[in-house]
């Protein structure tokens, strides 16, 4: 069950954060900070039972959603979960881009679930990084063919 929350604990937030951000406690504390007090951004979890299992982060732009975080438990990870997130978000928002700013070492993840990649160089001394974009391609073939 995938929801949208604003009431996850500090101590858990932290706790996902540091799955999937460099270590940098000051960092970290940052991003969880905005979580809480941005009004473009946003935070969805996953659920399996009534244990948090993973959530996303997100940053609402007028024409785009931008995926800041994606986070899963380490022994929920490999199930498609990432991939169930990224999709409830394309359902959510399905006339806005979903983009993405990510490295080597994510980017696989971002092409199976149909990202288009397109790679912006070395950003950062020796760290190649990628846009990810997708579009709800589902959507647009409907509008073009009149199902719409």
């Amino acid at each position: 069950m995938i929801k949208h929350f604003i009431d996850v604990s500090d101590q858990e937030l932290y706790k996902f954060l540091t799955y999937c951000m460099f270590p940098n406690e000051e960092r970290i504390f940052q991003q969880c900070k905005l979580y809480k007090t941005s009004e473009d951004r946003s935070l969805h979890g996953i659920y399996s039972k009534d244990i948090l299992v993973g959530i996303i982060g997100l940053i609402h732009h007028p024409d785009e959603i931008e995926i800041k975080h994606i986070a899963i438990e380490t022994e929920y990870r490999h199930k498609g979960i990432g991939q169930e997130l990224v999709k409830a978000i394309s359902e959510l928002y399905p006339d806005l881009e979903l983009i993405a700013e990510t490295d080597k070492d994510a980017v696989d993840f971002y092409k199976k679930v149909g990202f288009t990649i397109i790679s912006l160089g070395e950003k950062y001394p020796g760290t190649e990084r990628f846009k990810c974009v997708y579009k709800n391609f589902e959507r647009d073939f409907e509008g073009i063919s009149g199902k719409a």
